[in-house]
């Protein structure tokens, strides 16, 4: 920890996200360690990684937004319902935009624009690319608070939420290698898609640190929008995408588990 706190806010959280990208990576690399692929792992993966979303948004988001928007001219939860609720507006429009295809789903089910004339393997990663934008706003966001000095905000609360990031990213990686091994891809073209999809996590936690870290007033609102992004991932693919393939059990379960581990990480550690 001593390290960690001599060293430059911003590189602080550039080691944050290349960790999380190593745990894509890490993810990814499973298509070397099984020959068959496996739904329901696959499934207990994503509700796990659900699960862990779920938590920091609260925990390492929500929560300390609100105690940082107490004492001002405004209601406490204004800046912080406006904010959750255009993160998840915000996300939407990528949603429309972006042509992706979730985990599980087949090729003619693919969203956003001209998707007919990208290929699966493209819309798979650019389909987990969406997942890391707001995940790497909330590192991000999280260590602006820490550089401003914000009383609700703590390093180790900014390292645990990258830890539990870094955790649901293994079940990520995978969910885009795994299935384009399924569908015929080499090993090695599946690892490369599936830890690329991890890149954009260190470009917008950079975009969200610098938004929040010399802008003091914008970081309930800037907490708030971090989460409503990743409640709507949540809620519009990760876990529609675990219970497809008719795991809904393991897949809640998983959840449970995914959401308990990442409490456990923000109250011990934050």
């Amino acid at each position: 920890m001593e390290f960690i706190l001599e060293l430059d806010p911003l590189l602080q959280v550039t080691i944050a996200t290349l960790f999380t990208w190593g745990m894509t990576a890490l993810g990814a690399a499973l298509v070397f360690t099984t020959k068959t692929f496996n739904q329901k792992f696959l499934d207990s993966m994503l509700g796990f990684a659900g699960g862990v979303m779920i938590a920091a948004s609260f925990w390492s988001l929500l929560s300390p937004a609100l105690e940082m928007a107490e004492g001002g001219s405004l209601p406490a939860w204004l800046p912080v319902a406006i904010g959750f609720l255009l993160g998840g507006e915000f996300i939407y429009l990528i949603d429309k935009l972006l042509p992706h295809l979730h985990p599980n789903a087949p090729l003619n089910s693919a969203e956003g624009i001209h998707p007919k004339k990208r290929k699966r393997s493209t819309l798979l990663v650019l389909a987990i690319t969406l997942h890391n934008i707001p995940e790497g706003l909330a590192i991000g966001v999280s260590f602006g608070a820490v550089a401003l000095g914000s009383p609700s905000a703590s390093l180790a609360g900014a390292l645990a939420l990258a830890i539990g990031i870094g955790i649901q990213n293994i079940p990520e990686g995978a969910a885009v290698s795994m299935p384009l091994l399924r569908d015929g891809l080499t090993r090695k073209k599946s690892f490369l898609f599936g830890q690329f999809s991890g890149m954009v996590e260190p470009i917008s936690a950079i975009i969200g640190f610098m938004a929040v870290a010399y802008i003091e007033p914008l970081l309930p609102f800037a907490l708030a929008f971090a989460a409503g992004a990743m409640i709507f991932v949540v809620a519009e693919e990760v876990i529609p995408s675990s219970q497809e393939e008719g795991n809904k059990d393991l897949a809640v379960m998983s959840l449970m588990i995914g959401f308990t581990l990442m409490m456990i990480l923000d109250v011990s550690l934050g």
